[in-house]
């Protein structure tokens, strides 16, 4: 059960931050996850009234503000489009449409969470995280970052050339993913995210080259095989580590296959 001694609506995202630093201090979302721990929040800081809560396409990026719900992101038409379904795909069974249209992307990504469909989907894109006081970092790089007392405003997703497609297996439809894997082909370079290993997503790249002559049965083959057994898997409740590595071998193939029917009809 979570206690909360201060409740304040930040005025400005500086108010937010500079209350954030002090011990005991909490940035709240949609609260799905912070409720159901066992704490106490000297002060809770809610950002809803700083105007975060909207997608932005430009020419060259999305810029999604840390309070936009997971609802508005699965609806959204040009972000769908950009990434060929994949976001839609990721978020769709997150629960149930009540939790999604609470739950927001800017506790999604600070969470980190190792079950996360969001943080695996974008790590796959050319996506940034603008922290308050950090600035602008790399997904790739904030996802193996620790957690500190920075506030996290936008999820920006630049819209480099590329291909993306994301599937992820359940035991029951609305449940944790067992296993979540996002494939993408950005600006030429081929890339697949796993998560729910369980642990945070990571991503990975084609370092031996195994896809330098392009996408086939052969080489998809041999990069997902290749992704299974470097990447850490374990066990439990929900899987084992055997089960998972399977796993990643075969949705990795029909991800990377899915890539080539797209680039096919580009």
């Amino acid at each position: 059960m979570v206690t909360i001694q201060n409740y304040v609506r930040a005025q400005s995202i500086d108010e937010a931050y500079e209350l954030n630093q002090k011990k005991g201090s909490c940035i709240i979302g949609g609260m799905l996850w912070t409720k159901m721990q066992d704490r106490l929040i000297q002060t809770a800081i809610d950002m809803c009234d700083l105007g975060l809560d909207t997608i932005e396409e430009k020419d060259d990026e999305f810029i999604i503000g840390a309070m936009t719900s997971l609802r508005q992101i699965e609806l959204h038409d040009g972000l769908n489009k950009y990434t060929h379904g994949a976001v839609c795909e990721a978020v769709k069974d997150i629960v149930g449409v009540q939790f999604r249209n609470l739950a927001t992307i800017g506790g999604s990504i600070w969470g980190r969470f190792g079950f996360s469909d969001i943080l695996t989907v974008f790590l796959a894109m050319d996506a940034f995280v603008e922290l308050y006081h950090g600035g602008m970092i790399p997904l790739r790089e904030f996802v193996n970052m620790k957690q500190d007392r920075d506030v996290i405003v936008h999820l920006i997703i630049r819209k480099t050339s590329g291909v993306f497609a994301y599937a992820s297996v359940r035991n029951q439809r609305t449940d944790f993913p067992v296993i979540a894997c996002s494939a993408s082909c950005v600006d030429g370079e081929y890339r697949l995210a796993v998560g729910a290993r369980p642990g945070r997503a990571m991503l990975v790249l084609d370092e031996e080259g195994l896809l330098t002559e392009g996408l086939s049965d052969e080489t998809e083959k041999a990069f997902a095989s290749w992704v299974s057994d470097k990447v850490p898997v374990g066990s439990n409740h929900r899987a084992g580590a055997e089960y998972r590595s399977r796993l990643i071998r075969v949705l990795g193939q029909r991800l990377l296959k899915k890539i080539e029917e797209e680039q096919q009809w580009k």
